[in-house]
């Protein structure tokens, strides 16, 4: 082989040992940092041109609200403080990322448990976890209604259906 394909040969591996090393970096950090949480309901804004003034945009008109729960908080453990807006479909909890609420946990399963309107109410069922799921410090075996601000102990963390 001539001494240019040796070099060429030498290079390739040194950037491909780079690509190693900085994927490396990037898997270690996202372990240590966790996931970026981030705020979607933010609205981005338009810039106006100069010299034209915006129109305020009538609200719409608001819908009465229910006396159901609006949103699920979490209250204790790693991820605290976080909420996630409650709609007309299910919350389920765990640690696959496929789950609306990824709990870095391992005393949590991948899917560990669900969180459901039915019939103007709310439930929580367990999927099968191996720990566990309680709702007021009592183990749930079959879907159990889950009145607003009663917490919830999935793993480490503790949920509330909050108004």
């Amino acid at each position: 082989m001539s001494e240019l394909t040796i070099t060429l040969l030498r290079l390739g591996y040194l950037a491909l040992l780079w690509v190693f090393v900085l994927t490396s970096i990037a898997v270690l950090r996202r372990d240590l940092y966790g996931t970026r949480i981030t705020d979607r309901r933010r609205k981005a804004r338009v810039p106006q041109p100069a010299g034209v003034t915006a129109q305020p945009t009538p609200a719409p008109p608001r819908q009465a609200r229910s006396a159901g729960p609006s949103r699920l908080v979490v209250t204790e453990g790693p991820l605290r403080g976080t909420i996630i807006p409650l709609g007309s479909s299910a919350v389920l909890l765990g640690r696959a990322p496929s789950c609306t609420l990824v709990l870095d946990d391992d005393y949590s399963s991948s899917r560990h448990a669900r969180i459901y309107p039915q019939g103007g109410q709310w439930f929580v069922e367990d999927l099968g976890s191996t720990n566990g799921t309680f709702v007021a410090d009592q183990r749930v075996g079959a879907p159990t209604p889950l009145p607003t601000g009663t917490p919830v102990r999935v793993g480490q963390s503790v949920l509330e259906l909050q108004r």
